[in-house]
């Protein structure tokens, strides 16, 4: 009985032919497609973005109900299971270097090009009134004035409550790893209702930067990196709250064991990067 087990463990699975990755390419093309006719301020293209959009949530939700059948039907093994730690991670690196793009726009332009914008000639270069000062407002009439968003109180309110989910996340999966069915899910829903919280409090801090502060996406190069910064990590909390959420709904259904969790695991791990992520934010952005 152990050598079968063992043999079982280092088997690698191979799923037979699927449907989905045919379908994901499809509705990747056409929002590609949706994508270009909108921005040309085509209709058609809205409705095959809508389309697009509709095929890749079919696609996620088919493709990952097949998957999950599988990992409980124990048709993984170590060797899957390792391929999965390592998927997840690089796509957790990849990530890294999304928000390290944005990071590096927002730290040269005020680090190194304002420094160097001031030391030109202004009236021979530049505009006669240029000040090297952060936030700038550019050229003179072209941005409106605005005022920038400082850390209190919603973004510092917003930190505890992400650093918050992150404990309630960890005694969720110790719960998992005892066993401990009821706690993982109260614990589990109280992480993603702090998601939720922390959202609501991110739309209000954008409608306040709008109608009390001015400061919009087209502010220059602080407005843009502001909102393209905070906007996607919003994304990307929205997404991880949506993970959470489905593990939650497998965990009601009997699904994960103490032994055998990486859906919950990788779930985690992405939530965590979420968590980080923002700390570099709220330093960065709203201090600095």
């Amino acid at each position: 009985m152990a050598a079968g087990a063992a043999t079982h463990e280092m088997h690698y699975y191979v799923p037979s032919p699927s449907k989905w990755p045919m379908f994901g390419s499809l509705s990747l093309l056409i929002m590609g497609f949706g994508a270009g006719l909108t921005v040309n301020q085509m209709p058609a293209g809205y409705y095959m973005l809508a389309a697009g959009f509709a095929l890749l949530i079919f696609t996620l939700v088919g493709w990952f109900s097949v998957v999950a059948g599988e990992s409980e039907g124990r048709k993984y093994g170590a060797n899957v299971d390792l391929s999965f730690r390592w998927g997840m991670g690089w796509f957790i690196f990849s990530e890294v270097m999304f928000f390290g793009a944005f990071f590096g726009a927002l730290w040269y332009a005020r680090t190194i090009s304002m420094p160097w914008l001031g030391d030109l000639d202004h009236k021979m270069v530049l505009w006669p009134d240029f000040s090297a000062t952060w936030p700038n407002v550019g050229p003179a009439g072209t941005i409106e004035a605005y005022q920038r968003m400082g850390p209190f109180w919603i973004p510092t309110i917003n930190t505890a409550l992400l650093l918050t989910s992150g404990v309630t996340l960890t005694i969720a999966h110790h719960a998992l790893l005892e066993n401990k069915r009821g706690p993982l899910q109260f614990w589990l829903l109280m992480t993603i209702l702090l998601g939720a919280v922390f959202m609501g409090f991110q739309v209000y801090e954008y409608i306040h930067a709008y109608s009390d502060l001015n400061l919009k996406l087209t502010s220059g190069i602080f407005g843009s990196t502001f909102f393209m910064l905070t906007g996607f990590h919003g994304f990307h909390v929205t997404i991880g709250a949506i993970m959470l959420a489905v593990i939650l709904f497998r965990i009601s259904k009997g699904h994960f064991s103490a032994e055998h969790h990486f859906g919950f695991e990788g779930a985690a791990w992405y939530w965590h990067f979420v968590d980080v992520v923002w700390l570099g934010l709220y330093v960065i952005v709203y201090w600095l």
